[in-house]
């Protein structure tokens, strides 16, 4: 996708005006760290954001002009200027702030929890979101004020969001989130947005712990660098989503997510959602519960009830005497994972130490990790990100 017709030039006519960067401004938002403690942890939003900054900057964008919000897990200390990442001051920057901005072109760039709201929006929850106040900013109704006259600017826009758009209703929240959608102006034909989302409609989007990244965005940001010499203008859309898609495809084969990245082009000449390959079977996936319990049970350790009590014996008296037991390996293994994953998360890693330290098959150690990394991730809100 090419930027404005006044600044941007297509493709083969160097003779045109390329894009000034001074014309350039991004919101940059990464948030790991959560109001609701250490169950909300997310390791990498924040680095990626600063990737992002990094790949902007390179490009010839202001420091200025890039709006960097972040909210990172100690110990990464940022060596970059950025401001908070709470529901007031995001909500401020949308609503006041970038409105007012004058600028041709809008990177948007958001990593963190979300969820499909009941009424199908993609909530973003804000850095101080807790369990009772789930804080957070519907993209839905940012995305429809940035397309009307209330945004007088930003003729061109590229979000990328890397969150989860898992199912609301899924989640078993005690109370349904409350609407908290932006102000909205009359629409117009005068913006052309392109949003990128990482997830796909009730799916979790996939995080690597290890490595401190979410995979959309590491591919983004891949794909992004070696596009660097056309930046800042945003890129083909066309062209830069089969290659996001490609390569989340090749990671879904490994086992390492089952996301389906989306892409919506609005415009004045066209509005299309370009989702999976029409020739992908539609299935439902299997619920991370179900992949860790054969991804365990994958261990023929585990058939055995005294080396299944063995391995248990490694995991923290308090949460073993709880446990629910069972006599039949499935369902004992069922009844454990379930039970710690929603009390004690990060007791699944003493588990996992646990079976490796007996059996360090590494096929079996991948899948075993990567199973447990989505079911820890499906009891945060909106499944957070992996």
């Amino acid at each position: 996708m090419t930027g404005p017709e006044s600044t941007t030039a297509p493709a083969g006519t160097p003779s045109a005006p390329r894009l000034d960067p001074a014309r350039v401004h991004a919101l940059i938002v990464g948030i790991e760290a959560y109001g609701a403690g250490p169950p909300w942890d997310l390791p990498g939003p924040a680095r990626d954001a600063v990737r992002f900054r990094h790949v902007l900057r390179t490009a010839g964008v202001p420091e200025d002009n890039l709006h960097v919000h972040l909210s990172p897990l100690p110990p990464y200390a940022p060596a970059v200027p950025y401001a908070p990442a709470d529901h007031a001051t995001l909500r401020r920057a949308l609503v006041r702030h970038l409105p007012q901005v004058s600028g041709d072109v809008l990177w948007v760039w958001w990593g963190g929890h979300g969820v499909l709201d009941l009424a199908g929006h993609l909530r973003l929850f804000c850095a101080d979101a807790t369990t009772a106040d789930k804080l957070g900013i519907d993209l839905d109704s940012a995305l429809a004020r940035y397309a009307g006259d209330a945004v007088p600017g930003f003729a061109e826009q590229l979000w990328i969001v890397d969150a989860c758009e898992t199912f609301e209703e899924d989640l078993a929240f005690r109370e349904q989130l409350p609407p908290d959608a932006l102000p909205v102006g009359r629409r117009t034909l005068g913006h052309r947005q392109t949003v990128l989302r990482a997830a796909g409609r009730g799916r979790a989007a996939a995080n690597d712990p290890r490595r401190a990244t979410g995979l959309f965005s590491d591919v983004l940001l891949a794909l992004l660098t070696e596009r660097s010499d056309a930046l800042p203008a945003p890129p083909d859309a066309e062209e830069l989503f089969p290659a996001v898609r490609a390569r989340i495809a090749a990671l879904r084969e490994s086992g390492r997510t089952l996301q389906h990245p989306e892409i919506r082009l609005q415009g004045p000449d066209r509005t299309e959602s370009l989702g999976p390959p029409a020739r992908a079977p539609v299935t439902r996936p299997a619920s991370p519960l179900a992949r860790a319990v054969e991804a365990l049970l994958a261990y023929p350790l585990m058939g055995d009830p005294a080396e299944r009590q063995t391995v248990l014996a490694a995991l923290d008296p308090g949460v073993t005497a709880v446990l629910p037991r069972h006599t039949k390996a499935r369902t004992d293994a069922a009844g454990i994972l379930n039970a710690l994953a929603r009390r004690r998360p990060e007791e699944l890693w003493t588990l996992y130490d646990a079976v490796v330290a007996v059996d360090d098959d590494a096929d079996r150690k991948a899948e075993l990790g990567s199973a447990l990394d989505a079911l820890a991730a499906s009891t945060r809100p909106g499944g957070g990100r992996r």
